[in-house]
């Protein structure tokens, strides 16, 4: 009889209560599914949104924990123990509309660890075999990077922007910066707007954005952006940002919010702007941003803000909801090495 094995999970309890819990390490996976033990975690606005009581789609208890890389922990069909591997946490049903026409990213039933179901800010958990992709030539911490940048890769290619479009990301959070990086990938001219000073001049030095623009001063396309993209989570950013959409440009809605959005349909019309959502990131998306990691076009260490064990987290958790203007990427590193 195999002996129970316990593990401390990373859990809201509720808002403004993160702690660590203690369950048991799954030692089965159901079919189709695969254990993994969890090598790094990032943490990103989504987790500060469940702290604060702010996100629109959770119940509570929850272990956090979406941004995700670890290694298998047995063999299974296709995968070798100890393979390290980028997790897609987009647990879909496959049978839905939205899954036969190819986008699971938004099954109706969508089921997004660490979110909707508990994630992997712990030991072990399982997941669909599907949902895992190989990360060999990446580190556990930059594997854990990939998913929020896939999400700026989906939003760019949902955009379908051109090549020379000039382009603005509102929102220099980690999704805007991801967003950002990859319009600049895709050849488009790229122009920052944030409300902090902190997050553009971390865009500028890390990244090499120098189009960075505050709030209340005129932008340099007076005659609006090609595309616009809203990663700022705020009802009211994404309300004003119709008026920087030129006339027949594109607004793509990366961020979500809970509130109802208002905007003038004579304006819309007159541009005969295309207004998209994009939500979560489809596994191209993940293979774009492995593929760019491995060849060295993102500094991922500019990214990475800070790294943390999980011990550390309880006490340093709601210092870093309050201070994340300052942060683009913390990791929680699982391995034996990580800094205390």
């Amino acid at each position: 009889m195999r002996q129970e094995a316990w593990m401390q999970s990373g859990t809201c309890v509720a808002p403004g209560q993160f702690e660590l819990v203690t369950r048991p390490m799954p030692q089965e996976a159901p079919e189709g599914w695969v254990l993994v033990d969890t090598a790094a975690v990032g943490i990103c606005g989504t987790d500060y949104h469940i702290y604060e009581g702010k996100h629109p789609f959770l119940n509570y208890p929850r272990v956090i924990g979406h941004e995700l890389s670890g290694h298998v922990a047995r063999d299974a069909p296709g995968w070798t123990k100890g393979q390290l591997a980028v997790v897609n946490p987009y647990v879909s049903c496959g049978t839905c509309h939205a899954c036969k026409r190819g986008k699971p990213n938004c099954c109706l039933s969508i089921a997004v660890l660490g979110v909707h179901r508990d994630g992997g800010m712990c030991a072990r958990f399982a997941v669909p075999a599907a949902n895992l992709y190989p990360a060999d030539g990446l580190s556990p911490r930059q594997a854990a990077m990939v998913e929020f940048l896939a999400i700026g890769a989906h939003a760019v290619a949902r955009s379908e922007l051109g090549k020379n479009d000039v382009v603005l990301v509102t929102g220099a959070g980690p999704i805007g910066l991801g967003t950002a990086i990859f319009a600049r990938l895709a050849g488009a001219t790229v122009h920052l707007l944030d409300a902090s000073a902190q997050r553009l001049a971390a865009a500028q030095t890390g990244f090499g954005f120098d189009d960075i623009f505050q709030p209340g001063r005129p932008l340099p396309a007076p005659d609006g952006y090609d595309v616009v993209f809203d990663a700022t989570g705020n009802a009211k950013a994404i309300e004003a940002g119709f008026a920087n959409v030129a006339h027949g440009g594109t607004y793509v809605l990366v961020s979500v919010v809970r509130d109802d959005i208002a905007f003038s349909d004579p304006e819309f019309h007159k541009r005969e702007m295309r207004l998209i959502g994009s939500r979560n990131a489809l596994k191209a998306d993940f293979e774009t941003v492995i593929a760019a990691l491995r060849a060295g076009t993102i500094d991922t260490t500019a990214l990475e803000s800070e790294v943390l064990r999980l011990d550390a987290l309880p006490a340093r958790f709601p210092e870093l909801v309050v201070n994340r203007d300052t942060i683009i990427k913390v990791i929680v590193d699982f391995s034996a090495e990580a800094a205390p």
